[in-house]
C-alpha cells in the first residue's frame, strides 16, 4: 500500500546517507455532523424547562395558593350558610343516627326545632321593622335637631348674638359634607383594595385549613413526617379505607365525622384514640385494613396497632410517632440497680415497656410460661431476663435444659440445680428425664399433708421444639418426642401443666417457629402466660397466643423480623393489660450475656452454694421386678408401703422417690399386681415368683427362636 509523503525541509544529504525522514499521514476530514433540527432542539429545551424541579415547585406553589383562595371562599360560604340555616344541626343529626346514638340524635333534633322557631320569629319581626325603623329615624332626627337648636339658643344667650342659634346645625351640616368628601376621595381606592383584602382573607382561611390537593402541598406536609394526628386526619384515614358502609356513613356525617372519635390522648411515644364505628361496620373489617389505615395516617404498618376494647362496635387505635419504635428503650433495671431483689409471690419482673412508654412488669406466680417466635428474634434473651430476675429470690430452685447449647444459659452453672446444655438426641433424653423427675417431685408434693408449703421449682426448657421433634424411642418403644399419649416429653409437660402450679412446680418453655408438630396444641394451651415475638403467618400467631388474643387484635405476625427484635405480644393475666384488651405489646429490655453473668453472680452470692448437675447419672441398671422379689424375701405377703420402704433402703437413688403408682406400674401385666388382704394392699411372694419364672421362660424362648 503506497503512502503520500510530504517533505517539510530541503534534503541536502545524498540519498544514500538519508538517516531520518519525517512523514505526515494525511487523514481525510470526517463528514460534517448533520445539524439537529430546530424543532427538536426547541422540544428538548421546552421539556427540560417543564420537567425541571424549579418549574414543578413553582407550578405547585401557584396551584396551591390559588386553590387556598378558592377553597377558602367555599369554607367561608359554608360557614355563612351554616350560620343562617339549620344545615349544621341536620349534619349532626345524621351523624348521630349513622353512629346509632339515638339519644344524641333526639337532642340535635330538639336544637334544630328551637333554631327554626327562633328564625321564624325573626322573620315575622321583619314585617313590622320598616315602619318601626321609619318612626325611629324620624324621632331620632327630630330629637337631634331639637338638641342642636337648644344648644344654639344657649350659645346665643351667652354670646348675645341671635345668629349663634343655628351655629350647631351649621357645624353638623359641614361635618356631614366633609364625610361625603372623604368618601368620594377614598371610594375609588376602596373599590380596588376591598376585593384584594377579601381575597387575602379567603387565602388565609384556606391556608390554615390546608385546603388544597395533596400534590400541591409543600414537601414537608405531603411526606407527613412528624405530622400530628388530628381528628380530621383520623376521619379521612378511616373514610379512605375502602369500606363502602364506613365511607357512606362518614360522607353523610360531613364535618361531623369526628363525632365517631373519642379524645386523642398522648400515650407513650404516640397517641391513642377510640373510634366508635357506625352501624353496619364491624371491627374486624377495620382490623383487616391495618396496612392501608397506617398508610392513610402517613405511618408504617408497624407503627399502628388496632385493638378491641370493651365498648361495643369500637376499635382502639394506637398511632406511634414517626420512627419512634425504632429507638431503643434503655437498659434493664436488673443491670442498673444492683440492690434489686425479687419476690416470687408478690413481685413483678421488670421485663420492658409497653407502647405507652410505661414499665411492663410480669408476675410469674403460679403461671406456666411459653415464649415463641421466629429464630433469632430475642426469644432466649426474653426468657433469660425473667429467669435472672427470679434468681434474685434465693428460695427459688431452677432445673434447666438448653437444647441449643451455645452457652446462652452458662451463667446459671452454680445457680441452677440441674443444667443440661446441648442439641443432640442424648441431651434430649437427659432433658426429658429431667422433666419426668419434675413430675415425680410434683407427685410427691401433691401427696404431702394439706397446708404444706413448698418452695418454687422452675423447670426451663429452651428450644423445646427439639424435644418435641426427637425421633428416638426408649427400650419400651416409647418415643421421646411427638404428641401421642406415649410420648415421654409431651406427657411429662402435660402432667406438670395439669397440676404443677398447685404445688409450685412450673414449666417455662421457649420454642421457635411454632407448628402443630413442634408445639402440640395441648402443651401450648397449658401455659398461663403466652408471649410471641415476630412470626410469619396469622395461623402461627393463633398457635402462639390463642384465638381470643388474635381476634382481639394481637398480631405478632405483623412485627418486622430483624427490626422488632425483643418486641413481644403477651397474653397473660400476670401483666397489666388495658381494660377490654386481650393482649399487650411489650418492648423488652435486652440483657447481654456479659450483663447476665454479672446478675447471675449477684444471685449466687445470695445463696449458700449450689452444686449444679450437668448430666443425670442413673447409675447401674436395676431390675425392679427382681428387686421387689428380693425385698419381699420369704414373707408370704408384704404391705405395699413396707415394700416401698425396703426398696428405698436397697437403693435410695433408684427407689427413694417411688410411690405406689410407680410400684403398680412395674407390677401391672406381670401377674404379681398388688391386691387387698385384710383391708390393706399387699404384694404376694408366690405371685412374684411366678412372674419372674414366666419372664425368664419367655426370654429363653425368644432367645432360642
Amino acid at each position: 500500500m503506497s503512502e503520500n509523503v510530504v517533505h517539510l525541509h530541503k534534503n541536502t544529504d545524498p540519498p544514500a546517507a538519508e538517516a531520518s525522514v519525517t512523514r505526515l499521514t494525511v487523514v481525510p476530514e470526517p463528514a460534517p455532523v448533520k445539524p439537529v433540527p430546530l424543532w427538536v432542539r426547541s422540544g428538548r429545551a421546552v421539556r427540560t424547562a417543564v420537567t425541571h424541579e424549579t418549574t414543578k415547585s413553582t407550578a405547585r406553589a401557584v396551584a396551591r395558593h390559588g386553590l387556598y383562595t378558592v377553597n377558602g371562599g367555599r369554607i367561608v360560604a359554608r360557614r355563612a350558610w351554616d350560620g343562617k340555616t339549620g344545615a349544621r344541626y341536620e349534619r349532626m343529626l345524621r351523624a348521630a343516627e349513622a353512629a346509632g346514638n339515638y339519644e344524641v340524635a333526639e337532642e340535635w333534633e330538639d336544637r334544630l326545632q328551637r333554631f327554626r322557631e327562633a328564625r321564624h320569629r325573626r322573620r315575622m319581626d321583619l314585617l313590622h321593622s320598616p315602619l318601626d325603623a321609619a318612626k325611629g329615624v324620624g324621632v331620632g332626627v327630630g330629637m337631634s335637631i331639637g338638641v342642636l337648636v337648644a344648644l344654639g339658643i344657649v350659645m346665643a344667650i351667652h354670646n348675645h348674638d341671635i345668629g349663634d342659634v343655628i351655629t350647631p346645625l351649621q357645624a353638623t351640616v359641614e361635618f356631614i359634607a366633609t364625610l361625603i368628601t372623604i368618601v368620594q376621595v377614598v371610594w375609588p381606592y376602596a373599590t380596588i383594595l376591598g376585593p384584594l383584602f377579601a381575597l387575602l382573607a379567603l387565602w388565609t382561611v384556606g391556608s390554615k385549613q390546608q385546603a388544597a390537593p395533596a400534590w400541591a402541598l409543600p414537601d414537608n406536609v405531603r411526606s407527613g413526617e412528624g405530622e400530628p394526628i388530628t381528628p380530621s386526619i383520623v376521619v379521612k384515614a378511616l373514610r379512605d379505607l375502602g369500606i363502602s358502609a364506613l365511607r357512606k356513613a362518614i360522607t353523610e356525617m360531613g364535618d361531623a365525622g369526628a363525632s365517631m372519635l373519642g379524645p386523642i390522648r398522648i400515650a407513650g411515644c404516640g397517641v391513642e384514640v377510640d373510634v366508635t364505628l357506625p352501624s353496619g361496620v364491624s371491627t374486624n373489617e377495620v382490623q383487616g385494613k391495618r396496612r392501608k389505615l397506617a398508610e392513610n395516617l402517613t405511618r408504617h404498618e408497624h407503627e399502628v396497632f388496632i385493638t378491641i376494647p370493651e365498648a361495643a362496635r369500637t376499635v382502639r387505635l394506637w398511632i406511634a410517632d414517626s420512627g419512634a419504635l425504632d429507638e431503643p428503650i434503655g437498659p434493664s433495671p436488673l443491670v442498673t440497680d444492683e440492690t434489686l431483689t425479687a419476690n416470687y409471690k408478690t413481685g413483678k419482673a421488670p421485663w420492658g415497656q409497653d407502647l405507652r412508654g410505661d414499665a411492663a412488669g410480669l408476675s410469674v406466680y403460679q403461671r406456666h410460661l411459653l415464649i415463641t417466635g421466629l429464630s433469632n428474634q430475642g426469644k432466649t434473651a426474653a426468657l433469660r431476663a425473667l429467669a435472672l430476675w427470679l434468681a434474685l429470690d434465693r428460695s427459688v430452685e431452677f432445673w434447666m435444659g438448653d437444647l441449643k447449647g451455645v452457652g446462652d444459659w452458662a451463667m446459671f452453672d452454680g445457680l441452677a440445680t440441674r443444667l443440661i446444655q446441648g442439641p443432640t438426641d442424648d441431651h434430649v433424653i437427659q432433658v426429658t428425664e429431667m422433666v419426668e423427675d419434675a413430675v415425680e417431685e410434683m407427685n410427691r408434693r401433691l401427696q404431702a399433708p394439706p397446708g404444706t408449703e413448698f418452695p418454687l421449682l422452675v423447670v426451663i426448657v429452651d428450644e423445646a421444639q427439639v424435644a418435641f421433634m426427637c425421633p428416638l424411642k426408649d427400650e419400651d418403644k416409647r418415643p421421646y418426642g411427638g404428641s401421642s399419649s406415649t410420648s415421654r416429653y409431651f406427657m411429662a409437660a402435660r402432667k406438670i401443666h395439669n397440676q404443677g402450679r398447685a404445688v409450685n412446680v412450673l414449666l417455662w418453655q421457649g420454642t421457635q417457629d411454632p407448628t402443630d408438630q413442634n408445639l402440640p396444641k395441648l402443651v401450648r394451651e397449658g401455659a398461663h402466660t403466652r408471649a410471641s415475638l415476630a412470626l410469619g403467618t396469622e395461623s402461627q400467631a393463633r398457635m402462639a397466643l390463642g384465638d381470643k388474643a388474635v381476634d382481639g387484635g394481637a398480631a405478632p405476625n405483623l412485627l418486622r423480623p430483624g427490626l422488632d427484635k425483643g418486641t413481644l405480644v403477651v397474653a397473660s393475666d400476670g401483666i397489666e393489660i388495658p381494660k377490654g384488651q386481650s393482649s399487650i405489646t411489650v418492648r423488652t429490655h435486652y440483657i447481654s450475656t456479659d450483663e447476665a453473668t454479672v446478675i447471675a453472680e449477684r444471685a449466687k452470692a445470695m445463696r449458700d452454694g449450689v452444686t449444679t448437675l450437668t448430666v443425670i447419672d442413673r447409675g447401674e441398671e436395676r431390675d425392679p421386678l427382681a428387686d421387689i422379689a428380693a425385698v419381699v424375701g420369704d414373707a408370704t405377703r408384704v404391705r405395699t408401703q413396707d415394700v416401698l420402704k425396703r426398696l428405698a433402703v436397697l437403693n435410695q437413688d433408684a427407689y427413694g422417690k417411688w410411690s405406689f403408682l410407680d410400684l403398680k406400674r412395674v407390677l401391672d401385666g406381670t401377674g404379681a399386681e398388688p391386691y387387698k388382704s385384710d383391708g390393706v394392699m399387699v404384694v404376694g411372694r408366690d405371685r412374684l415368683a411366678r412372674a419372674l419364672t414366666n419372664r425368664d421362660s419367655d426370654g429363653s424362648a425368644s432367645a432360642s427362636q
